[in-house]
């Protein structure tokens, strides 16, 4: 990856953590390995429609990935390479 397309990803990355309900999923699925689409809704207290919205967001700057899927139950995870690259989070 050059150097511009280094900028172009963070900008992406930031764009998409700028959101403060993109922030508070990554902020909790840094605390956990992994967690479905039901346990993030029910910690945070979010609609499945909006989660879903924000979920693919940040899948798609790369930020969250999709770990595996058990029956109808998506769980994901942060993608650590991606916010070492990029993101300094700071814990709660």
């Amino acid at each position: 990856m050059n150097k511009e397309q280094s900028h172009q990803e963070a900008v992406k990355i930031y764009k998409a953590l700028g959101e403060p309900t993109r922030l508070n999923i990554v902020k909790l699925l840094c605390k956990h390995d992994e967690l479905s689409c039901s346990q993030i809704e029910e910690q945070l207290n979010y609609k499945g429609s909006t989660l879903s919205h924000h979920l693919k967001q940040l899948v798609e700057c790369g930020v969250l990935r999709l770990a595996r899927k058990e029956g109808t139950y998506h769980f994901y995870r942060v993608n650590q390479d991606t916010l070492d690259r990029h993101v300094v989070l700071q814990p709660d």
